[in-house]
């Protein structure tokens, strides 16, 4: 078996073959006049009309002896079959095809349609020309990339060799389209906020910090999707927004976490939490039967209808169930000695994050579709307080499949007590607590010249790798790699 130089030589010596015949390997120009898709749906008229046209895509298969040979064109829409015959192309063509034309090669070709003895749709060439010489050849057919990294890195084979990973980014377009058509249906705004920002804000994560060099400040990518700045359009007058878009959070790396990714966050002027509800599950029920056709599901060991009732989870009632910590009243001490015991890793010894751990581990057990309700007020510095305990807030997040995918908040517009929650944050960044929420003045500054009363809701694509139950870096087009040694 030749090695990957030997036949990347071979082939630059094809290339200049190409070029002593006075073909451009790379030309700027096609003479296509049919995508693949197109020739296969036309192609009883195109058959009947006898009509000669251009196709063009890459090789996928070369097969014949002699006089004949067969090829099989791709061009993302279609394959479709194409036949040199020595008699109708001509011995300098046919030769000089013969000589140069490797399997990855793109080519145009021309001819007319007809129907082989097997019933194959197929044009007949009798011109062809190259588009794009290949230097390297495609995996094998049937084993493809079998390297995890090495389908990363290189993405665009990896789709090539294998229809059932383009599909999956398709149903990932009609993911997006889905959200973002029934929202329009609700009247919301699509709106861009800041990806740069001078404090982080809407979410607890350790954030990536770059440098400003023309306002000479350092600046932080942000972790959600604008959070903060579609409030101030709230108070601004727009009744109803919405933002699809990147998130960056510099923190580890698991089947359900990577460190660049899309969310959707939303916005309802004088919406309330049993409203947002109802939205919510009606958001989650449209994706899945308009993406899927279904509503029933099976991922990470857990089986979940959409469609079904969603039950409510006490967030503090089901820890102090499954593990005995009543979170409310307990000391840290005998929070940090149960996680101990239950083999719980966690960072930092405050409450909040003690607090965090305790509920993770609990929910790994529950399959949903159901609101998590009543969080404590520690773990949630943008909710509002709950009306008859003041320990706790309104809010809920979606639970599917043992993991949260969706949070929701009646979302605080007290600016004193959005303060006090902000100054609670700084003490536990000076702590140490490099995930904790950064303080905005300027947003409580905000808050103090009036926001109404709202409902906000964030999710993303986390969602849909759950739907496809695969881990979320194989629904990443091109997932970051470290670069090889």
């Amino acid at each position: 078996m030749s090695s990957i130089d030997e036949i990347r030589d071979i082939r630059i010596k094809k290339l200049e073959l190409l070029k002593k015949a006075g073909l451009n390997p790379y030309p700027a120009h096609s003479n296509r006049e049919l995508s693949l898709k197109e020739a296969v749906d036309d192609f009883d008229s195109l058959e009947k009309s006898g009509e000669q046209k251009w196709l063009a895509g890459r090789v996928m298969s070369l097969r014949g002896q002699g006089a004949i040979i067969f090829i099989t064109l791709y061009d993302g829409t279609a394959n479709f079959q194409g036949l040199l015959k020595k008699d109708v192309l001509g011995d300098k063509k046919f030769d000089l095809w013969n000589e140069v034309i490797d399997i990855g090669d793109f080519v145009e070709i021309r001819g007319k349609f007809f129907v082989t003895k097997r019933g194959e749709k197929t044009l007949e060439i009798i011109n062809w020309n190259i588009l794009s010489k290949s230097l390297r050849p495609l995996p094998e057919k049937w084993h493809g990339l079998q390297d995890v990294e090495e389908r990363f890195r290189k993405r665009y084979l990896d789709i090539l060799m294998n229809p059932e990973i383009k599909e999956l980014f398709e149903k990932k377009v009609k993911f997006w389209e889905s959200m973002r058509n029934f929202l329009r249906k609700e009247n919301f705004l699509e709106v861009e906020t800041p990806t740069l920002e001078i404090t982080t804000g809407g979410a607890e994560a350790r954030p990536f910090k770059t440098h400003h060099n023309d306002f000479d400040i350092d600046v932080y990518m942000r972790i959600s999707v604008g959070e903060l700045w579609q409030k101030r359009l709230m108070a601004g007058g727009f009744p109803r927004t919405f933002e699809i878009g990147r998130v960056y959070r510099n923190e580890g790396s698991s089947p359900e976490h990577t460190q660049e990714f899309t969310n959707m966050e939303f916005y309802a002027a004088y919406m309330n939490l049993d409203e947002g509800k109802r939205l919510v599950r009606d958001l989650y029920i449209t994706i899945a039967r308009e993406v899927f056709g279904k509503t029933d599901f099976e991922t990470r060991g857990h089986k979940f209808d959409l469609a079904d009732e969603w039950f409510e989870i006490d967030y503090c009632a089901e820890i102090k169930k499954q593990t005995g910590v009543d979170i409310l009243e307990d000391e840290e001490e005998v929070m940090e000695k149960v996680l101990k015991k239950l083999g719980v890793e966690f960072q930092g010894k405050n409450r909040e994050r003690m607090t965090d751990a305790l509920w993770k581990y609990c929910r790994k057990k529950i399959s949903g579709p159901a609101y998590l309700v009543n969080h404590p007020k520690l773990v949630a510095p943008l909710s509002k307080e709950h009306p008859t305990d003041n320990r706790k807030t309104e809010m809920f997040q979606v639970i599917i499949a043992g993991s949260e995918i969706g949070r929701a908040h009646t979302e605080l517009n007290d600016p004193i007590d959005q303060k006090k929650r902000f100054n609670e944050q700084s003490k536990l960044l000076a702590e140490g607590d490099d995930e904790a929420m950064m303080p905005d003045d300027e947003f409580v500054e905000m808050l103090e010249y009036g926001m109404p009363p709202n409902f906000g809701f964030g999710f993303g694509e986390r969602f849909f790798s759950f739907l496809v139950d695969k881990p979320l870096r194989e629904t990443q087009l091109f997932p970051l790699m470290k670069p090889k040694e």
